[in-house]
């Protein structure tokens, strides 16, 4: 075991035990039930990563014994047709799940169409209404990303009570909804943005440093507190000059991970948590709708 091997938040390893626990318990209820759970992925247009993230959903799906509703759009679809696809999976009894791969193409407002997915099927998240229950501390469905970060850092028994987190990035996707997790387990939350003036000195205070901007390498040493737990939530390709490409975080990994406690890597951190989320988030769904 090399030196940094103990400090490494593995995800995938804790997406696999979270996927092996759904399915048993899938394969206990299905006969039951008389169904397994059904995900529905709506992907608009040709975005290749949007193409790579459906198919990884498809799969882990298929994998724990999930049905799968995807649906592959084309990328002219009008905003009325699309919330019409949306109306039917809300009606369909065999669906317990609907997420919208995001980004959509310019011309169809995101926003007015996750409002239209019922907020008992929203495994996302991201409906007003689950935010709400977030913000309450009442039981509901949360945010992918958040919740697996959540997940992560109980797996490997981080406390949180008392500790200072400072949590980069205020999209409502990541940054807003952990800040509120973290609040939740008691943690004092900054959030810090891209008009957070003395950046540095502000994530140098931090036990438990969230980096979720989408800025490639944006963290280095010099900002982290040493023993400090470091979460990226950052996934940026970027590329070299033979034009080979290769996935990043927001983190500069080598450096920060000789003086952080913990750190997650890119990828295999942040990422597989997403999707092991989601898929709970469904089974959360299937179980409310059958009293399980």
């Amino acid at each position: 075991m090399n030196q940094n091997q103990h400090r490494i938040l593995d995800g995938k390893a804790l997406s696999r035990k979270i996927q092996n626990h759904l399915q048993e318990k899938i394969a206990e209820f299905h006969p039951k039930i008389g169904r397994p759970p059904g995900l529905a992925v709506l992907m608009v247009g040709d975005n290749p990563a949007s193409a790579v993230y459906v198919r990884n959903k498809e799969k882990a799906c298929q994998r724990i014994g999930m049905a799968s509703f995807g649906k592959h759009l084309p990328g002219n679809i009008t905003q009325e047709a699309l919330a019409a696809e949306i109306a039917a999976l809300n009606d369909d009894n065999n669906v317990d799940g609907i997420l919208i791969q995001l980004p959509l193409p310019k011309h169809l407002d995101a926003v007015t169409l996750l409002h239209q997915i019922d907020p008992d099927k929203d495994a996302d998240g991201l409906h007003p209404l689950n935010l709400g229950k977030l913000v309450r501390s009442e039981p509901g469905l949360r945010s992918c990303t958040p919740a697996g970060v959540m997940k992560l850092l109980a797996e490997y028994n981080i406390a949180l009570e008392g500790k200072k987190a400072v949590v980069i990035g205020r999209s409502i996707l990541v940054g807003k909804p952990l800040g509120l997790m973290l609040l939740e387990k008691n943690a004092t939350v900054t959030m810090a943005h891209s008009r957070t003036q003395n950046l540095a000195e502000v994530c140098q205070e931090a036990d438990i440093l969230v980096a979720a901007v989408g800025k490639p390498k944006l963290i280095t040493d010099s900002m982290v507190k040493p023993g400090a737990v470091v979460i990226d939530v950052g996934i940026n390709r970027i590329s070299d000059q033979e034009g080979n490409s290769r996935l990043v975080g927001d983190v500069e990994f080598d450096s920060v991970s000789k003086i952080a406690s913990y750190i997650t890597p890119v990828p295999g951190g942040v990422g597989p948590m997403t999707v092991a989320m989601l898929l709970s988030n469904t089974y959360w769904s299937y179980c409310q709708k059958f009293g399980l």
